[in-house]
Formats: C-alpha cells, structure tokens, sequence
C-alpha cells in the first residue's frame, strides 16, 4: 500500500534545500575574487595535536578546488617540547624565542620532519565519500627557504635559532603554477649548510611577503585579537593594530601574531587573517562570510560608504532584486537604475557591495524621499541600515531638506523606532503625491531633519 509523503517533511526538505542554494550564491562573489590568488595559511604544531590536521587539510583542499594557490606553513612547538622530553633536554627561551642549541636543533629536525610526513599524508587522502575524495593534490616541500643566525642579543647566545633571510620566491610560484601545494617548514639553511631553527610567524610572513601574497591566514590557539575589554576586534586597520601594540593593551600571544601579521601588510600583502582553531572551519567561514570569525589586519579600512557610481548598478540590481521579487520594492529596470544612480549611495566591503539607498530631492516643498534603503541579509544587524539613513539625512540636510519620507509596506516599525512618524498621502509633495501606487497602499512616515 502506497502512503502519501508528509508534507511537513516535504517542507523541511524544500527550506533546506532552499537555504542551500541561498548560500551558495552568497559564497560565489567570494570565489570569483578569490579565484588565482595566492595564500599563505599558517598553523602551529599546536592545531595539530588537537587532531585537527585533516580538516583544515580537507578546507585547504576546497579552497584548492577553487582556483587559489595555496603555501602551508607549518610550525612544531608541542612537538619539539615531546622531543625534548624523550630525549631528557631542558627547554630555554629568552624574548619569545627558544635558545636552539646543538641537542635542541635534533629535537628541532625530528619534529619537523614527523609533521611534515604527517601533513604530506593527511594531503594524499583520497577516499571516496569524504572532502577529499577526487581531490588529487600533490605537495612540494625542500630548500625554499634561506636562514641566518639570530645571534647575540642583549647578552643571549641564540645558538642555532635563527630568522629568515630570504624565499626562493620564484621557485615557490613556479610550484604553485603547476597546481601544487607548498608545504614551509620552520627551518632554515644557510650557503654554508647550517640549519636553523625558525618560527612560523616568521617563515609565513617571509614567504608572504616574498610572494606579494593577497592573503597571509594564521589558524591559531587564540581566538583573534582582543581589545583591552576582551571584546573581539574583527578588523582593524594597519594603523589600528600599531596603536594597540604601541599602547600595550593585549595579551602577548595576541602581539606575538600581531607583529608578523602587521609586519606582512606594511610590505604589501593585502589582507592578514588571524583565526581560531578550535573552531572547525575557521578558515572558511572567515574568508566566505561578511563579518568573518577572527581578526583582520588591512593596510586601510575596508569598508566605505559613498555614493554610488554607473560601475554599482549591477552590485545594486543584486542587492534590491530579491526584495523585488517579494514586493518588498517596487520593481525598477537597469535603465532606470542607469539614470538614477547619482541619487543612490552604497555601502562597500572589500570590494563587494552591502547595501544601498537613495535620495529624491523635492527642492521646492523642502522634502526628499529615501528610496530603495536595502542591506544583504549576510550583513543585516550589524547597523548598515542605520548608517545608510544618517548618509541619507546628511545629503538631505546638505541639500537645504527640511524633511526626509519613504513609503514602505514591510518595514513601518524600523522607521518608527528612528523618528518617523505616520501621515498621509496628502502630506507627500505633489509631484510624488500624482505617482502614489493605490494598489501597494504604502504607509507614509516623514521624519523632521
């Protein structure tokens, strides 16, 4: 006997469905400004023994898939601390940095060279059914990079710890060229045949730097960087992180990776990222959603508002045809958006637009309509809204407007809270008043400036 399918389950299974495809299309602009760039993405040996190498191995795969070329640099701490003890050495640091001599060097390579075999092994899965099913990547490792001595400072013998003095660059990319992944030990040879003891922060930076890279990404044991009230500070500009190191307002792991990750962006990287590990997917969520998961460093701030130019209106029609399409907005063509687009101001972050508005002056009765105010919903609460209204009442107020109205069907409460206040079609100008759409019925709020 045939039974009918539930249709609370049809439902369920078409919401999510639905929600599917919702992120999928918010991911892509992503992808496209993403796609031929190069990452360097950092994690300490720390990641690695909390058992998380093989997602972030399955993330960087994705992100492979994806058109990115990726250099993976990996550090050991833990494990060059479980060498030590096997071998009955005491660990010495002095200025953050560990005092590497002869014995400590043989913890050092031992460590490397398990992590790397194990990073190399975790790169070759393949199995059906998992993230790395079909995914077919190779791994290049060796002499990429070229290190000197720290040597003697404040009284203190570095030994063999040492800093990087140069990235074979060229090689690198030429690996990267024939869709390779990199792997960047903490360890460095000198012309002479010397190995030296690196840190991560500095190999990743280093090669960053080398290779002009878009992104450098630290997957780190802290959550980012936390300002002196333990609040995360999702982004910052170069400036922003100089004053809160120079003020000294933040823990020293949190300064430790703000000094390689400023160090990278004044030379020229685009974008340093500093995220958690013991969140799964870290790494994605900060480089695919708006707000991120950590901190971003920038060379300057990101976000803009301004007005809008001919260049907006395909990111506009994305942004508004979605409201459109419910009857939120009344429907407006391209070459409508063309003509009034000197009226609209937008919202914009790294490249990508967030929300928009417009302004329709009626000089004579002293009045403007804000038109069109809209935010994608990846950004919604976080105060685009509000921002996109003050943008709007200051050109208003610029342009000797006494007055500010919309009309709206769906968002009278969000107005209200703002100082509108409810009138009447009569109360609009009359011009506006003649094109007044009797079937929508909007409800009028006009606000004083």
């Amino acid at each position: 006997m045939l039974t009918e399918p539930d249709p609370a389950l049809q439902d369920e299974e078409t919401a999510h469905q639905a929600q599917f495809v919702d992120w999928l299309r918010s991911v892509a602009p992503y992808i496209h400004a993403f796609r031929d760039k190069t990452f360097v993405v950092a994690f300490g040996g720390e990641l690695v023994a909390a058992g998380g190498l093989d997602s972030l191995i399955q993330d960087v795969a994705l992100l492979c898939a994806m058109g990115m070329h990726i250099v993976l640099v990996h550090g050991s701490r833990p494990q060059v601390e479980e060498q030590m003890r096997l071998r009955h050495i005491e660990s010495h640091f002095a200025q953050q940095l560990r005092i590497t001599d002869a014995a400590a060097l043989e913890a050092v390579k031992e460590a490397a060279g398990e992590l790397r075999l194990d990073i190399e092994a975790s790169i070759s899965q393949g199995l059906p059914n998992t993230p790395m099913g079909n995914a077919r990547i190779s791994v290049v490792s060796g002499n990429f990079v070229t290190g000197r001595p720290v040597g003697v400072v404040d009284g203190v013998d570095f030994q063999h710890t040492g800093v990087v003095r140069k990235v074979d660059a060229e090689s690198i990319r030429l690996s990267l060229s024939n869709g390779k992944i990199v792997l960047l030990s903490p360890l460095g040879f000198s012309p002479t045949g010397q190995s030296f003891n690196l840190t991560m922060e500095d190999v990743a930076s280093s090669a960053a730097i080398a290779l002009r890279a878009d992104k450098l990404i630290f997957i780190t044991e802290i959550p980012g960087v936390l300002n002196e009230y333990n609040e995360l500070q999702r982004e910052l500009t170069l400036e922003d992180a100089q004053r809160m190191q120079s003020q000294g307002t933040i823990d020293r792991e949190s300064a430790f990776y703000l000094k390689y990750a400023t160090r990278a962006c004044r030379a020229g990287v685009g974008r340093a990222h500093i995220v958690p590990f013991s969140l799964d997917g870290s790494m994605l969520l900060e480089l695919f959603s708006h707000d991120g998961v950590g901190t971003m460093i920038s060379y300057e701030n990101l976000e803009s508002l301004r007005e809008a130019t001919i260049d907006d209106v395909g990111g506009i029609l994305q942004l508004i045809e979605p409201l459109e399409a419910d009857g939120t907005l009344v429907r407006r063509g391209r070459h409508q958006l063309e003509r009034d687009i000197d009226h609209f101001s937008v919202i914009e972050h790294d490249g990508r637009l967030f929300g928009c508005a417009a302004l329709y002056p009626y000089p004579s009765e002293r009045i403007g309509e804000m038109a069109c105010l809209t935010v994608d919903p990846e950004a919604q609460g976080s105060g685009d809204g509000e921002r996109l209204l003050k943008h709007i009442e200051q050109r208003a107020r610029a342009r000797g407007l006494e007055r500010l109205f919309v009309l709206t069907t769906r968002t009278e409460h969000w107005f209200l809270k703002r100082g509108f206040v409810k009138a009447g079609v009569d109360d609009l100008p009359a011009d506006r008043r003649r094109l007044y759409n009797w079937q929508r019925r909007s409800l009028v709020l006009i606000k004083k400036l």
